[in-house]
């Protein structure tokens, strides 16, 4: 049942067992300086009938992804989710399960989070994948403690044309583990790399670079790679997997970690999460990884089975030997993404991303020729690119979301010197109606 609720005769068997009168009894130690008081100053009790009403009513004052249009993207995107995602997902034997720590009665979980793993390393090209991160961020954070761990090297320099949270985020683990954190500048919207090079020496544990990275541009990994490595520093790639249905993967560009946020692979943007962190690295780095992996093994019989191996978490191993305090992983999440990986397969993915790529350009062409919009940069570039505005784009935007459209990110919130330029991102779940209506919008 959705609701259980106590009768007073619960109630009262509950409070003869513990000894009490009332509820009252059970909040004696907090001294009455710091209670409210009186009653809570909430409207009276609704029956089934009045509360779903209330409910649904409450519901239509929110902007939803059914009802409007959306155009934002920067970290969270709007990509269609087949329905065998949510068919496997909402099983109960997956969405009520605890970690996998007894592998005899958790086989159909361990093997999820194998097939997982697997399917990283084919999408990155990578050797070896651990079972999730938290998200994006931590996963970024993670491949430079990671990379302080394998080098001995204390500093970290990362590109500002990386997720501004992914770098806040990173910069809480520097201070943490007293590292320091290196940020290098942006030429147009793509990493300067002659800045870069000049940061880069023998004491930087890795370079770490988004592509494509929060302003959408299609970095130059080939000449990142050769200034990461010349000093013996890790090359870290944060990737979008979507964009891995026509991009090279990062183990082409001898990536040693690369991470990403998975949202984009089945799983809703739900307001900012939860999401599911990436990552995976060369096999001669994976006792340093952080997390868990899931191993393929034979039972007593001889049969294929699953275990957890190379836990080197806290609760584990000596605190002191432990590669990082994340101790689980987004395990649904996880699932998700495997079910949609499979769905689409190899074609069906880069049938995705060249939609998304066709659309954005159809859309940036249409924006580049209106008055007072301008498509300022030549950078390639898959779903997401930026467009000058002569107006304010939080205006632009309040207008656009009465005709119910969600506009793009205002970059000036997160880059001075792009204040009035917007991130419009253009997933394949677009039309061309969609898109053309939002071209309409930003004439009028």
């Amino acid at each position: 049942m959705p609701y259980i609720p106590n009768t007073d005769a619960n109630r009262r068997e509950m409070f003869d067992s513990l000894g009490v009168r009332d509820a009252s009894e059970l909040f004696e130690s907090i001294p009455d300086a710091i209670l409210l008081n009186r009653a809570l100053d909430l409207p009276g009790p609704l029956n089934e009938v009045e509360l779903r009403r209330h409910a649904e009513s409450a519901a239509t004052r929110s902007a939803d992804l059914k009802t409007y249009t959306c155009f934002l993207g920067a970290g969270i995107y709007d990509h269609y989710i087949p329905s065998t995602v949510s068919a496997i997902t909402g099983r109960s034997e997956f969405y009520t399960s605890y970690t996998p720590y007894q592998s005899e009665i958790s086989q159909g979980t361990l093997q999820s989070i194998f097939e997982f793993q697997t399917l990283i390393c084919q999408l990155t090209g990578m050797e070896v994948a651990n079972a999730s991160m938290y998200d994006g961020a931590t996963a970024l954070a993670e491949a430079a403690l990671m990379a302080a761990s394998i080098t001995g090297r204390r500093e970290w320099v990362v590109s500002k044309a990386v997720h501004p949270s992914y770098r806040e985020t990173m910069k809480t683990y520097a201070w943490a583990s007293g590292c320091k954190l290196v940020e290098t500048t942006v030429s147009g919207i793509e990493t300067d790399l002659a800045d870069l090079e000049s940061f880069v020496t023998e004491n930087v544990a890795c370079v770490a670079v988004q592509s494509p990275n929060f302003l959408g541009a299609v970095e130059e990994l080939e000449k990142v790679e050769r200034i990461a490595h010349k000093s013996g520093s890790l090359f870290v790639i944060c990737f979008e997997p979507i964009s891995l249905g026509i991009l090279k993967p990062p183990a082409d560009f001898n990536a040693d970690i690369c991470v990403g946020e998975g949202q984009s692979l089945g799983i809703v943007p739900g307001f900012g999460g939860p999401l599911l962190g990436l990552m995976a690295c060369k096999k001669q780095f994976v006792r340093q990884m952080p997390g868990r992996l899931v191993g393929a093994t034979v039972d007593a019989k001889g049969r294929q089975s699953y275990t957890l191996t190379l836990q080197t978490r806290e609760q584990h191993i000596r605190r002191e030997r432990a590669t990082s305090n994340i101790c689980t992983n987004e395990a649904l999440n996880a699932l998700a993404a495997t079910v949609y990986l499979a769905t689409l397969g190899k074609q069906g993915l880069h049938h995705v991303a060249d939609l998304c790529l066709q659309k954005a350009h159809y859309a940036a062409d249409a924006i580049s020729r209106l008055p007072g919009f301008e498509v300022p940069f030549g950078s390639a570039f898959v779903k997401e690119f930026v467009v000058r505005c002569e107006e304010p784009v939080g205006n632009i935007n309040e207008r656009l979301l009465s005709r119910k459209i969600i506009g793009g990110l205002d970059l000036g919130k997160f880059y001075a010197d792009l204040a009035g330029h917007m991130l419009v991102c253009v997933t394949e779940k677009r039309t061309r109606e969609e898109i053309d209506a939002l071209v309409e919008c930003l004439a009028q």
